[in-house]
């Protein structure tokens, strides 16, 4: 959609994923212990392709959409990163967070609450004209999204890998959603890169 010329904002879900669509703790073992949850640290397969894509995704962004726990999880690890050059991207990056318990200012540059309901805010942000808004982890508030039909696509990384347990990022969406490939590649390592969009005319129905 375009308003006076400029392209609105887009609504990016980006995550890795098992093969049975589990997103939980992927990046280490004391990520996210919900549930008694033991696999944390399970996403290790990393290539070129897939800095790629992080890299490609990251420079079409126009700002983070965040739940309080990956907010509080990214702030705690990635600003002690100097060496890492993902660091400095997420820190001078815009990040709006969903949160009903954290009070503004916020301690990690750019960031900024998101204020009353997320998804109407989220709502009111798409309508600005601007590149994408790019939800990384947030589970739940990718949930809140997708039951509101506000997410226009899903960058899905899926890993060769089954874990039986943990969090998934399709529990509760609230229903059935049609989702059209746009694209898909397999990494050196194995990590199948997929894009969707919602099929046109489609939104989550209640079952």
């Amino acid at each position: 959609m375009v308003q006076g010329g400029a392209p609105l904002s887009r609504i990016v879900v980006f995550e890795h994923l098992t093969l049975d669509g589990v997103m939980q703790a992927p990046g280490r073992p004391d990520e996210d212990r919900r549930g008694g949850f033991e696999h944390g640290g399970w996403a290790t397969l990393w290539d070129h392709v897939i800095a790629d894509v992080a890299e490609e995704g990251m420079g079409a962004t126009e700002a983070l959409l965040l739940g309080r726990r990956t907010y509080e999880d990214f702030y705690a690890y990635w600003p002690s990163q100097a060496d890492n050059p993902f660091s400095e991207v997420l820190t001078s990056t815009r990040k709006y967070v969903a949160s009903r318990t954290l009070k503004e200012p916020l301690a990690w540059n750019n960031s900024r609450l998101l204020e009353g309901d997320a998804a109407e805010s989220v709502a009111r942000l798409k309508e600005q004209p601007g590149q994408d808004l790019v939800v990384l982890g947030s589970g739940e508030l990718v949930q809140a999204l997708m039951r509101r039909a506000l997410v226009d696509e899903y960058v899905l990384l899926v890993h060769p890998l089954l874990l039986g347990s943990g969090l998934r990022l399709f529990d509760e969406i609230g229903g059935r959603a049609s989702l059209q490939l746009m694209g898909a590649k397999t990494s050196p390592s194995g990590v199948l890169i997929t894009t969707y969009r919602p099929a046109e005319g489609a939104a989550a129905t209640s079952t």
